[in-house]
């Protein structure tokens, strides 16, 4: 088999180009020397590449250029390293703007670190526990980060790159509307357990079914896209059996206007009181 051919297109920095091969496909290269003194139309040496990235989208791409040129490469596959592990852990594909947000966010995050400047992520317990996976993935990251550039990050951090990934899954624009959803789940959580004064036993099935419930219910929420069918009968049911949790359900529903103005839909109430009638019921501890 021939070697692959790549011609430059753009030199990004002296150890990363952006070139096209033999099938005219654009790629970013890097390698040690590969855009130092080289201009466009320059052929590549393939034997001094040492990774090969794709992205899809072109505006995405534009955008790497422009942060792999202040930004050392190892970031990025430091980013790429991450994206295919979260790829695997959550089995489905994620926004390619994570590779961005990764790069810029790492390359911060130990920049400050080395300027001693201390970071409280005062979302790390809720992180924790309503993402479990996305957290997972963040703790190999600070390991890889140590490993790829010397740097200990703390946890503190892993909390924010895990909420960069759940940012990709839910396809977001920015960490703001993860960090909104965050919130919101531990506000719900917090009138549910004063409104039966009891304890949730974090660590059960239960409660992280629960959990998962409230996050896809809150990114319907801010999605625009509560579900809205009009079953009277299924919800004069649930309303005439689990009083309590509608009736908790509703205030849930009226902490939600008052915050955000949006109002919640009869459908999403009923689920809502399901949810609530499952874990008060099952996912205590006394």
């Amino acid at each position: 088999m021939s070697p692959k051919r790549w011609v430059i297109k753009k030199a990004i920095s002296n150890n990363v180009v952006c070139a096209r091969n033999e099938r005219n496909q654009e790629r970013i290269l890097v390698g040690k020397g590969i855009g130092f003194k080289t201009k466009a139309g320059d052929e590549v040496d393939s034997a001094n590449v040492e990774k090969e990235y794709f992205l899809k989208s072109k505006n995405i791409t534009g955008k790497l250029y422009a942060l792999l040129a202040q930004t050392p490469e190892v970031y990025m596959e430091i980013a790429d390293e991450i994206l295919k592990r979260a790829q695997e852990a959550l089995k489905s594909e994620l926004d390619e703007s994570l590779l961005l947000h990764l790069i810029d966010h790492i390359s911060f995050a130990v920049s400050r670190m080395e300027q001693g400047l201390e970071f409280k992520n005062v979302l790390l317990a809720e992180i924790r526990n309503f993402y479990p996976k996305e957290f997972n993935v963040a703790k190999y990251a600070l390991s890889l980060i140590k490993e790829k550039t010397g740097s200990a990050l703390p946890e503190d951090e892993a909390g924010s790159i895990a909420m960069h990934i759940v940012n990709a899954e839910f396809s977001y624009r920015d960490i703001n509307g993860s960090v909104r959803m965050t919130e919101l789940i531990q506000k719900i959580i917090k009138i549910v357990r004063y409104q039966y004064q009891m304890n949730f036993d974090e660590e059960s099935i239960h409660f992280t079914r629960f959990v998962t419930h409230l996050k896809f219910f809150a990114q319907r929420l801010f999605g625009g896209t509560m579900l809205d069918e009009n079953d009277l009968d299924f919800h004069a049911l649930i309303k005439a059996q689990y009083k309590e949790s509608y009736a908790c359900a509703e205030k849930i529903a009226k902490f939600i206007w008052d915050d955000y103005q949006i109002a919640v839909s009869e459908e999403e109430l009923i689920y809502l009181t399901v949810y609530i009638r499952r874990i008060t019921a099952m996912g205590t501890e006394e």
